[in-house]
């Protein structure tokens, strides 16, 4: 099958990314990749129509995307370049994500199977890269632990194989939704509940982690989610803003006594661990 690339700019909003992700994912894009300088769709020729994609990139918030190109990938090198194009990631020698066509490496402590339908949670953004790192860092057994805006589950997956007695993967996407259940099975994690919904879904549950790599204004306004659902000792991992968005981020934490404990960067994105006074 042909395949056409469409080849976008690296696009710095992950809430942006995400919706675009899930927008060409209706129109029958299937695979997604990004790495430090593109992000790349793509959609079987057969499928594909430029007055859908023209509808899509015409919507408000697509609007200060630039145009893309796009080019025609040949049937008798689709999967080659495919493959061949999407690297596996490994995280402080001890973490590895990859996809079904990568080997197992039986080196790696936890090595994490990943079928790259979206980009977005594959660990080759610097968010779920540095959150990982910070995950790998931190006690997760016999944790419950709450993945909010799982995306492709990758957090969640991690939390169940650093021994996670409970977990509980949300996102309000139904296809990231999807895909979260497809990653969870892959990884053999069918402990790992996932939900399709908003902060709203927590309920009344408690919960001793909390992951949520999602973008600045999602995390401000649902902090009141997070603080609600950890009892005292509870440790918050907050990731998908700028170095310049972290005082408003530690001053709406502060306010629900989640306290700041440290932070990372790589290439100016942030991720931060709290803890719950």
């Amino acid at each position: 099958m042909a395949y056409i690339e469409v080849l976008f700019g690296l696009i710095a909003d992950t809430n942006q990314q995400e919706i675009l992700t899930a927008e060409l994912a209706e129109i029958g894009f299937e695979s997604f990749m990004e790495d430090e300088t593109f992000f790349r769709a793509y959609c079987p020729e057969e499928s594909f129509s430029d007055y859908k994609l023209a509808e899509i990139l015409a919507l408000e918030g697509f609007k200060s995307i630039p145009k893309p190109s796009k080019k025609l990938i040949p049937d008798e090198n689709w999967n080659a370049n495919w493959e061949s194009s999407y690297s596996d990631v490994v995280i402080d020698d001890s973490c590895r994500i990859r996809a079904p066509f990568h080997e197992p490496n039986p080196n790696i402590k936890f090595d994490l199977l990943i079928e790259p339908k979206m980009s977005f949670g594959t660990a080759h953004h610097e968010t779920t890269a540095q959150m990982i790192s910070l995950m790998l860092k931190a006690d997760f057994k016999q944790k419950s632990v709450l993945d909010m805006g799982c995306g492709t589950a990758v957090l969640a997956v991690l939390a169940c194989k650093m021994g996670a007695q409970t977990v509980v993967a949300i996102d309000n996407d139904s296809w990231a939704y999807e895909n979260a259940l497809e990653n969870v099975k892959l990884n053999n994690c069918e402990g790992i509940k996932v939900i399709e919904g908003d902060a709203s879904a927590i309920g009344n549950q408690k919960f001793d982690v909390i992951l949520a790599n999602i973008n600045r204004n999602i995390l401000l306004a649902d902090m009141q989610f997070y603080a609600q659902a950890m009892p005292a000792g509870a440790k918050l991992f907050l990731s998908g803003f700028y170095v310049e968005d972290l005082p408003e981020i530690r001053k709406s934490a502060e306010k629900l006594a989640i306290h700041y404990q440290t932070h990372t960067v790589k290439n100016n994105w942030v991720a931060a661990e709290f803890s719950k006074s």
